[in-house]
């Protein structure tokens, strides 16, 4: 899942964004509002994590301009300032959730999590396809009940899949979802995690074609 993080604070932006990273998140952040905007215009999230105070463009005036060209993606509002006025602002404006520093991580997470769900009202939390389960809120991927050790990006990539159903998502569509700008992997790159996932798919008593691969397209789940 991709996230977006606009915060100008170094360490708070800094430390967010490692622990983002841990939780198998794709963050990119921005230090200032501009920035954000320019982010926001040219990459597709799944969830934006934005500070109230900020330079250049302001957390209030961002989230209003997003939603009036038809931005729908969740807007978590992160700030220092505990007022019932400052809270209905962020949500009048189009704010989905409202966190006050300093805020308790497992608070965050959950909020992030069922921000990320909201998308699909009454879906159960767990990520499943057939004896396939993945579930967001501890990071634990099971075959028939056999846990998979999987690294960040696999556990990523298989969450994508799983979020995405039968659909094909091709090897671009994948690296524009879960690598960072700055950070941007060869092709080849995409090939060798499925490898290394099917593997450890397998070794858990999946069949090996449970990932599909649709010859020039990409990658999808087996269709049930």
């Amino acid at each position: 899942m991709r996230i977006l993080l606009v915060e100008d604070n170094q360490q708070i932006a800094r430390s967010l964004t490692e622990v983002l990273v841990k939780h198998n998140y794709t963050v990119d952040l921005a230090m200032d509002g501009k920035i954000g905007w320019q982010y926001i215009e040219g990459l597709t999230y799944d969830l934006i994590l934005l500070d109230l105070m900020l330079p250049k463009i302001d957390g209030i005036t961002l989230c209003r301009q997003l939603r009036s060209i038809g931005i729908t993606t969740p807007v978590l509002m992160l700030t220092a300032k505990d007022t019932s006025m400052d809270r209905v602002l962020g949500l009048d404006v189009g704010a989905d959730d409202y966190v006050v520093k300093p805020f308790d991580l497992p608070e965050l997470f959950a909020r992030i999590r069922a921000l990320l769900r909201r998308g699909n009202i009454g879906a159960s939390p767990l990520l499943a396809w057939e004896h396939l389960e993945l579930d967001p809120s501890n990071e634990i991927v099971r075959y028939q009940g056999n846990i998979l050790k999987l690294t960040s990006k696999e556990y990523a990539i298989l969450e994508l899949l799983l979020r995405t159903g039968n659909r094909t998502l091709s090897r671009s569509a994948i690296i524009d979802r879960l690598w960072t700008m700055d950070n941007l992997p060869q092709e080849d790159a995409i090939k060798f995690h499925v490898k290394e996932l099917r593997k450890k798919l397998k070794l858990a008593g999946a069949p090996v074609d449970l990932i599909e691969t649709v010859y020039g397209l990409g990658y999808r789940l087996k269709p049930i």
